[in-house]
């Protein structure tokens, strides 16, 4: 699944958006229910997304049903990433408001990214740090268990 946001010259593709949305051949039109169970996100989720201005106008069916296509799909792959980084949903709004202004937002877009690049590689180094200090912890019960026992004890 890829994520893509095309301009007149260039097209942005996210290859590393999630596998877990598998689709049915050829379809392109999901209903609410069926994109919760692609996605694991709620109906009021959805719905929440959408009124928030996270997710751009869902089409309807003729009954007012939602119809989900799959650029809608690759859309809340791309936003389940955001997720992941700990982004505020504000930024995440901002982030589609700006994407649905045109190229002209290209530079405020990618200043949103790279702050949020920074604050993961923040929280990386975080759990580097702590991961660390597990390790060490985790070296020094298995080295006391294999310790010979002391003849005094």
């Amino acid at each position: 699944m890829t994520v893509m946001e095309t301009t007149s010259t260039r097209t942005d593709v996210c290859a590393s958006a999630p596998k877990g949305y598998p689709r049915p051949d050829g379809q392109d039109r999901y209903t609410i229910g069926e994109v919760a169970a692609l996605t694991g996100l709620t109906a009021h989720t959805l719905r929440w997304y959408e009124r928030i201005g996270l997710m751009t106008h869902v089409d309807r069916s003729h009954t007012g049903q939602r119809r989900f296509t799959n650029r809608d799909l690759d859309w809340l792959a791309f936003v389940g990433k955001l997720r992941l980084t700990g982004m505020p949903v504000a930024d995440m709004v901002r982030y589609a408001e700006l994407l649905r202004e045109g190229e002209h937002t290209f530079e405020e877009r990618q200043e949103l990214l790279e702050a949020t690049r920074r604050d993961v590689k923040a929280r990386i180094a975080e759990l580097q740090d702590t991961l660390a200090v597990l390790d060490h912890k985790i070296d020094f019960y298995a080295g006391a268990r294999r310790a010979p026992e002391r003849p005094w004890a």
